[in-house]
């Protein structure tokens, strides 16, 4: 059975660029959120395998939504995603317990990479 995936990102180009990558390489995208009141509430009713979580949106950042993932699930995998000098932003995101994090704009064969080194 593919990986259920569930992509989150303020910008539904970014949103169509990740799904563009996993769609081609078997994943199963189950949902899409443009903020992180969204990506908690997915995350609930889904129980993806993956997020895809951008850090800088409105309502509820991604770290904000990180967090709550965590408290839902502790063993949640999260792949953080930032535009280029966010790094102090990254560093937060993977003590809050992000497994990973790419940056964008993305290339397609870090995405795999990232996705293969959470989920094996």
């Amino acid at each position: 059975m593919a990986q259920r995936v569930l992509i989150v990102d303020d910008a539904a180009f970014m949103r169509m660029m990740i799904k563009d990558i996993l769609d081609k390489n078997g994943f199963d995208v189950v949902g899409e959120a443009q903020d992180g009141n969204q990506a908690v509430d997915q995350y609930k009713e889904l129980q993806p395998d993956l997020v895809t979580l951008d850090i800088t949106m409105p309502e509820k950042d991604g770290l904000a939504a990180l967090k709550e993932i965590n408290e839902i699930d502790a063993d949640a995998n999260v792949i953080m995603c930032s535009a280029m000098g966010q790094q102090a932003m990254v560093i937060d995101a993977i003590q809050a317990g992000a497994k990973d994090f790419i940056v964008k704009p993305f290339q397609a064969d870090r995405v795999l990479e990232a996705i293969g080194k959470v989920l094996g």
